[in-house]
């Protein structure tokens, strides 16, 4: 909930606040609109979810600059919603959404996004980018869009209605808002070109006559909050399309965020806090007639850029959103269709950082896949569904990549690794070398690399003792665990006896749950270090009559003489 340290950054510098509120206020008007219209709701939806969810996520949000509003990304969720349930389905997925959210707040689910993979995050980007593109096309070419759900039969339908009865008006509209944009983007990146194209080509409909489309009648005011809209029966079916924009306004107005975060120093946002502010502004949205918001990148990137320090600025913007419902609804209402499907043009093509996505192309061919195949099932499937792919596909990839990290290496007994003090007790160095092999497991032992060890050790042949040194094992799961235990038992089958050495305290819970360890222990098969392990190897070489010292001597260790009961140590380095 709202503290003392909110009130005191909000008092730190408001005059810098109130400034970017209105600023994102200007850049946030044409988009809020335009993505009430394309969520198949209307302008008066867009606009009302931008003030009261601004309002609200500003208030209770666990970002001091987030920016929160209908959003492109949420749009492309709706619209089959809208399709299928009508208005009414639209408010009541909201408030569903609203619900799950805060129970992800209060679950702690949010700082898990701190996990999700740079190639995810690009792909759908780019693929969000990419279906506000196309879902633009029929207003850009001033025909009424066709009733499908997916954004590329209804562009491909917009073409090719256009091309039987042209309407050049639109294009050009939407074209010189597109390009004006561009290149003021680049010339004047503080100034709020949208907002003056839209007012520009008003303007021009408006004198000239031409006969386009524009938004039409806009309220003055907020409607009275109501629960008119919500159908108990409906609710069955309507919960997964919930859990799919909660999922969706989660994982954006965290990216979101996070971005704010990066944008600026000493800045830190609380994911579950943010959740709380995203659930609760998604409860009150649809008892205005609001659509699902979460936050936006865009708009919070303005506020940051702006020099917003605090709350106010995101609740200052809300505050002149709802002045402009209020004093210039009229003037609102002409604002031309094909502008602001231009205007969307161009954010969706600003979405896109083409030198992210070359460099990820380039860092590695799992990333490539990642990012390409996130991308195209944003575009052809469900939003939540792609990022969950692109999700499967990255952990798949690298558990690929760190079970091939794992390797299994034979360590030779080399003479060369001791003191020339020590070479007295390599008397018997050939025999042992002949009956006796030391492995070493290096990385993580899991269910995707543990296979592979079993067949290569179990392969062994011609050897009395196994050496396993497991002192560079960095992670054993059950199935390693299995693993190792059925190694043993074939290698013991087969008469060759096994030692094991380095194991780390961390991983004995594992062995012992299969009951691996504690006969291990019983055998005495278990060592600190793998100079012990090769020392008990000997003495069990010499005691089944495999090894045998010069006339049935050995060397003694401690003193260099010769005497015929002792084991012969040998300081094989641990690493």
């Amino acid at each position: 909930m709202p503290g003392r340290a909110d009130a005191l950054a909000v008092r730190r510098q408001p005059a810098r606040d109130l400034i970017a509120g209105m600023t994102v206020a200007v850049v946030a008007l044409p988009l809020a609109l335009g993505f009430g219209v394309s969520s198949g709701l209307g302008a008066a939806a867009g606009l009302a979810t931008a003030i009261v969810a601004g309002a609200v996520a500003a208030v209770f949000g666990g970002s001091n600059l987030q920016v929160s509003g209908p959003t492109g990304a949420m749009t492309v969720v709706l619209v089959p919603i809208v399709h299928q349930h009508g208005p009414g389905g639209v408010l009541t997925v909201g408030l569903l959404a609203g619900m799950i959210l805060l129970a992800l707040a209060v679950l702690r689910v949010g700082r898990a996004m701190r996990y999700v993979p740079a190639p995810v995050v690009e792909g759908f980007t780019a693929g969000i980018a990419a279906v506000i593109f196309l879902q633009q096309v029929p207003a850009a070419l001033g025909v009424q869009p066709q009733d499908r759900d997916a954004v590329t039969s209804v562009a491909w339908g917009a073409i090719t209605d256009f091309a039987r009865r042209p309407h050049w008006t639109a294009l050009t509209l939407a074209a010189a808002v597109v390009a004006f944009m561009t290149v003021g983007a680049r010339l004047r990146p503080t100034v709020p070109f949208s907002l003056v194209a839209v007012a520009l080509t008003s303007i021009l409909v408006a004198a000239s006559g031409w006969d386009v489309a524009t938004l039409g009648a806009l309220p003055a005011t907020l409607p009275s909050p109501s629960l008119g809209f919500l159908d108990i029966s409906a609710i069955p079916t309507l919960a997964t399309a919930a859990v799919a924009v909660a999922a969706l306004a989660a994982l954006e107005s965290l990216l979101s965020a996070s971005v704010a975060d990066a944008m600026t120093s000493g800045e830190q946002h609380d994911p579950d806090r943010e959740l709380f502010g995203q659930g609760l502004a998604n409860l009150v949205v649809p008892l205005f007639g609001g659509v699902p918001a979460t936050g936006a990148i865009a708009r919070t990137a303005v506020n940051v850029r702006s020099g917003a320090s605090s709350r106010l600025a995101a609740l200052t913007h809300a505050m002149v959103l709802a002045g402009i419902m209020l004093v210039a609804a009229p003037l609102v209402a002409r604002i031309p269709l094909a502008a602001l499907a231009g205007v969307l043009l161009a954010t969706a093509m600003r979405m896109v950082e083409v030198a992210s996505l070359r460099a990820l192309g380039r860092a590695s061919r799992s990333d490539a896949v990642v990012m390409m195949l996130t991308a195209g099932a944003t575009i052809a499937l469900d939003l939540v569904v792609a990022v969950i792919l692109g999700f499967v596909v990255a952990g798949a990839l690298a558990l690929r990549q760190i079970a091939r990290s794992a390797r299994l290496e034979e360590v030779p007994l080399s003479a060369a690794d001791h003191h020339d003090a020590d070479q007295a007790l390599l008397a018997d160095h050939a025999l042992l070398t002949e009956h006796i092999v030391v492995y070493r497991i290096d990385g993580p032992m899991f269910f995707a690399a543990a296979h592979r060890f079993l067949h290569e050790l179990t392969a062994i042949a011609d050897v009395k003792v196994l050496i396993l040194r497991l002192s560079k094992v960095s992670a054993i799961d059950a199935t390693g665990a299995i693993v190792l235990r059925d190694i043993i038992d074939r290698l013991e089958h087969r008469g060759i006896t096994v030692y094991v050495s380095g194991l780390r305290p961390e991983h004995t819970r594992t062995l012992i749950a299969v009951g691996l360890l504690d006969r291990l222990k019983k055998q005495g098969h278990v060592f600190d270090s793998a100079a012990e392990a090769i020392q008990a190897a000997r003495g069990h070489l010499h005691h089944t009559g495999t090894l045998a010292g010069k006339e049935g001597k050995t060397v003694n260790a401690s003193a260099g003489s010769v005497a015929p009961t002792d084991v012969t140590v040998l300081a094989v380095p641990e690493a």
